[in-house]
């Protein structure tokens, strides 16, 4: 899967969540889901359970902790894929 693929997916997943949809205007691999989109701790979770299904993976809760920005979670996710 390409990398604009999963940034593509990371976006649809989190747009829902997003409390700041300013933040998606500008998203990148920067963008950070608590500052730049204001996406709650508990909606947050629901992103990584979205992310599992999406990509057919399991982020453990290490990885998880470490899922802070959209470039963590891209990183993450090839990581998973290609050890799938």
């Amino acid at each position: 899967m390409k990398e604009k693929d999963i940034l593509e997916a990371i976006k649809k997943i989190v747009t829902p969540y997003a409390q700041r949809p300013k933040g998606l205007e500008s998203f990148n691999e920067e963008t950070d889901f608590i500052n730049d989109l204001e996406v709650n701790s508990a909606n947050l979770v629901d992103v990584i359970l979205d992310v599992e299904d999406e990509f057919n993976i399991e982020i453990d809760n290490e990885s998880m902790e470490g899922m802070l920005t959209v470039g963590d979670a891209k990183n993450i996710i090839e990581r998973k894929l290609a050890s799938a």
